[in-house]
């Protein structure tokens, strides 16, 4: 049957009428959706071994063990490991080397009375391909959207029988795995935010590229690597902490980027009185321009800088948000804590660029709402006249002829106190410099000010060695040991 006649019945159908297969369902809140839909469908007596449900916090933490967090992925783990055991455990040898053994398992927040909580959960599959062959897993973490209980309910069961279908028929296509678990349900009730495949049926398969596929085909909005590369769920990564971002491309990362980062950090983290295990720091770029223009995603590109970053200690963010305020919305929902940001002054004059907010009722100013709504502060990284008029020219903005500019030959620094837009924004620009949700980075390095990412990424692809000095010890090893960005090839 073809796959776009697959409906969810269907789908469980075909996984009970399966004489191989044969797992248990264990599912902790949210209701049990992802079992009612193998049972009403019929002929689950010869697949479903069992059906668990532990609602109560007691009761789980007896059954699987305690664990920090009711709905997380450290107890989707206990789940998964203390179901899938016990099977070889009850049955039979001759059904052990007959069947193809699996567990699915989820811990959800869905929508409390008062819809006061973060509706949530983590959903996993470990499963085999073949008889006693060693297992394999998929675990996701999502969002439901739904704004009523019994909606997000159904959500849950129908994209818990879209991962148990994407493990046995689409493991060998990872890409069609991610775009089935959207099946009969769209990425307007659901998002999923987080994917790890692990195991002998994922050999081959690069997590890190899963996760920027999610962004791709808007089953999320957004992917997190932590320091080391791994990828990581937002609500668990910024759980209590505040938040400290610096966007960018970073291609490369530059000694102009480090620096803009430590100096602005510093400033924050003082300003705040913060410890070193209260603040999250991390680097984000966005693919949010190349989706909506249709153009192709070069993943080989986007791992090159996350990996790039990583080598000198930092996380990253990959998302699809082209506008600011959103970033920092999306954001805002993990953590209510102090929330940084550091700009250089280029891209603080992008910010009031008013044809990014067409789409809003109230422009500009429905923009600076939602990005100033909270406790927030911007950082402005000073620039030179003569590199402003240069990043003008590579970039093509608008919105730089605002500015008044001395002659080219007179060299100066643009920075946060002297910044003047055009008469309509400056009253604006003076207000958020007055309330301190703007402040200038001191002590930075003015010899570093004439580094342009761009000029340094065709210095890499014609072998003109002098990028080096420009970019940090760590940077220039990973680029020339990994041969990122054409570095080489000629």
């Amino acid at each position: 049957m073809s796959d776009k006649f697959l409906t969810t019945n269907r789908k469980a159908l075909l996984i009970n009428l399966d004489p191989n297969k044969y797992g248990v369902l264990a599912e902790i809140g949210g209701g049990q959706e992802v079992a009612r839909y193998f049972f009403q469908v019929g002929g689950a007596a010869g697949t479903v071994a069992m059906s668990i449900s532990a609602y109560d916090m007691a009761f789980s933490n007896a059954v699987y063990g305690k664990s920090k967090r009711f709905v997380s992925s450290e107890r989707l783990e206990q789940m998964l490991s203390s179901e899938y055991e016990k099977l070889p455990e009850r049955l039979s040898k001759e059904k052990s080397e007959s069947s193809t053994y699996f567990t699915f398992a989820d811990t959800v927040s869905a929508r409390n009375y008062h819809g006061t909580n973060e509706c949530h959960g983590w959903m996993g599959v470990r499963f085999q391909r073949s008889p006693l062959e060693e297992p394999s897993d998929i675990r996701i973490h999502v969002r439901m959207l739904d704004n009523t209980n019994l909606a997000q309910q159904d959500a849950l069961g129908i994209i818990g029988v879209n991962l148990i279908y994407g493990a046995f028929h689409y493991h060998q296509d990872p890409d069609k795995l991610i775009r089935s678990l959207a099946d009969n349900i769209g990425t307007d009730r659901i998002e999923v935010d987080m994917i790890e495949c692990e195991g002998i049926a994922f050999k081959e398969v690069d997590n890190r590229i899963l996760s920027l596929k999610l962004v791709e085909y808007h089953l999320s909005e957004a992917v997190l690597f932590d320091h080391n590369g791994k990828i990581q769920q937002p609500s668990e990564f910024f759980y209590k902490r505040a938040i400290f971002v610096e966007r960018g491309s970073f291609r490369p990362v530059t000694k102009v980027n480090i620096d803009m980062l430590e100096r602005a950090k510093f400033q924050f983290f003082n300003d705040r009185k913060l410890n070193d295990d209260s603040l999250k720091v991390i680097f984000e770029m966005n693919m949010g321009k190349l989706i909506k223009e249709g153009s192709s995603i070069d993943y080989d590109d986007f791992l090159a800088r996350v990996e790039v970053i990583n080598s000198i200690g930092y996380n990253v963010l990959v998302s699809d948000y082209f506008e600011f305020h959103r970033l920092v919305s999306f954001l805002r929902r993990y953590s209510k804590l102090p929330f940084g940001v550091v700009l250089g002054i280029n891209n603080l004059i992008e910010l009031f660029n008013e044809k990014y907010y067409a789409d809003l009722d109230g422009g500009l100013m429905e923009a600076f709402g939602r990005l100033f709504k909270g406790d927030i502060t911007i950082y402005g990284y000073p620039m030179g006249n003569q590199s402003l008029a240069h990043y003008k020219k590579i970039q093509g903005s608008n919105m730089l002829d605002s500015i008044p500019q001395a002659p080219e030959q007179m060299d100066y620094l643009i920075t946060v106190d002297n910044l003047k837009l055009n008469s309509l924004q400056q009253p604006l620009y003076d207000y958020l410099l007055r309330n301190r949700w703007m402040l200038p980075v001191l002590g930075y390095d003015e010899d570093l000010m004439k580094i342009f990412s761009r000029d340094l990424l065709e210095k890499i692809k014609s072998n003109d060695d002098s990028w080096e000095k420009f970019v940090p010890d760590e940077v220039s090893e990973a680029i020339k040991v990994r041969h990122l960005w054409g570095y080489g090839d000629q």
